[in-house]
């Protein structure tokens, strides 16, 4: 019952370790090898796409997706205000300009009549929109690929946090030309870095893959006709993802029984609202969105009151169009992103908390409510 619970620590075990050692033992240690190769090909299946590069990171793969898809100096991409940095950096490596949109309420995820908004504004300049499917829940696809198509404008779905949801009935990873998952530490699943690049288009793919390998030709000696990147997997990490993914399934179950039971520990306080609460969503972190004049007491009250006990949480992202990094760039706001940034806290929702751990997690929340 000692030691500090965090919010989504790597969960890995007996299985990883077998997997990692008989990489090891292949003699394959380089960014290529034959777990490489069949780790593209178990996540391309378990998204449902034909095609996949594994990748160093994921702002790799988002960086490799916007190349491929044209995207360059002179334009701009659609990014949600409400996401992580690698997001809205990996336009920049471009060298064009993101566009911050607000969040839908509900979800935190972009909201689709402000990308139409945007579109029509800045449709001239705009090469791509890149939603993010918020702590594992999917973005809404039917109307923001209805959109773009319209448009004439590739989506690309940041699915960094989101291996294992669903949009009705439908894979992430399997949205738009192109998407990119994550396998950070403290993703769903981890390689303990990486990414992976995902899409039906072949062609993008091998535009992407001949990019990762610093864009050498196919040539017995070193021959480069453009400026390529070190983005490849190595095949040591790609085992680990390997033995990751045939546990993906019990992992996501445990995350999903956690942010039941947070459910039902807030269900009667009043001004307390889980984000984003869709069955087809991984849980990759579960957080809530406290309304103080309604409930009394604030995101920060409950985040000081679990650091006391070791428990770590995380405000909800501090918007894109509010970093200094990003001043000044255009965006189309409501007021949401902000509202949830304030308000909200994410809970520890790791997969490999054990049960005294969760039970400390619970017992300490409920000490809160219960001095309130």
């Amino acid at each position: 019952m000692t030691g500090r619970i965090l919010l989504s620590a790597p969960d890995v075990g007996d299985l990883e370790e077998t997997y990692v050692v008989e990489a090891l033992r292949s003699g394959w240690v380089a960014p290529a090898g034959p777990a490489v190769d069949a780790f593209e090909r178990e996540v391309a299946d378990r998204a449902g796409v034909a095609h996949a590069v594994a990748v160093s990171s994921g702002t790799a793969g988002l960086h490799l997706a916007l190349l491929a898809s044209g995207v360059g100096a002179g334009q701009t991409v659609i990014v949600p205000t409400l996401t992580f940095a690698a997001t809205a950096n990996a336009v920049a490596y471009t060298g064009a300009q993101p566009i911050f949109v607000d969040a839908d309420p509900a979800t935190g995820n972009l909201d689709p009549d402000l990308v139409e908004q945007a579109l029509h504004v800045h449709g001239d300049t705009v090469a791509a929109v890149l939603p993010v499917d918020l702590f594992g829940t999917c973005a809404d696809y039917d109307k923001l690929i209805r959109t773009c198509d319209a448009a004439g404008v590739p989506l690309i779905e940041d699915a960094a946090e989101s291996l294992g949801s669903t949009y009705r009935g439908r894979p992430a990873g399997s949205f738009g030309a192109a998407a990119v998952i994550s396998f950070n530490g403290n993703k769903i699943m981890t390689t303990s870095g990486g990414g992976m690049l995902l899409s039906d288009n072949r062609e993008l793919i091998e535009r992407c893959r001949h990019l990762s390998t610093q864009a050498r030709l196919p040539v017995p000696h070193y021959q480069h006709e453009e400026i390529g990147y070190n983005y490849r997997l190595s095949n040591i990490l790609a085992a680990l993802g390997r033995a990751q993914l045939r546990r993906l399934d019990e992992m996501i179950a445990r995350r999903r029984a956690l942010r039941d039971a947070y459910a039902k520990l807030f269900a009667s306080i009043d001004g307390v609202d889980l984000l984003g609460q869709d069955d087809g969503a991984n849980c990759w972190l579960t957080s809530v969105i406290i309304d103080p004049a309604r409930a009394g007491w604030d995101a920060a009250s409950l985040a000081r009151h679990l650091a006391e006990h070791d428990i770590e949480t995380r405000p909800v992202f501090k918007p894109m169009h509010l970093q200094p990094v990003f001043a000044g760039a255009d965006s189309v706001l409501t007021g949401v992103a902000e509202r949830l940034f304030q308000r909200g806290l994410s809970l520890p929702s790791g997969s490999g908390l054990n049960e005294s751990n969760v039970r400390r997690v619970l017992d300490s929340v409920k000490a809160f409510l219960a001095e309130r």
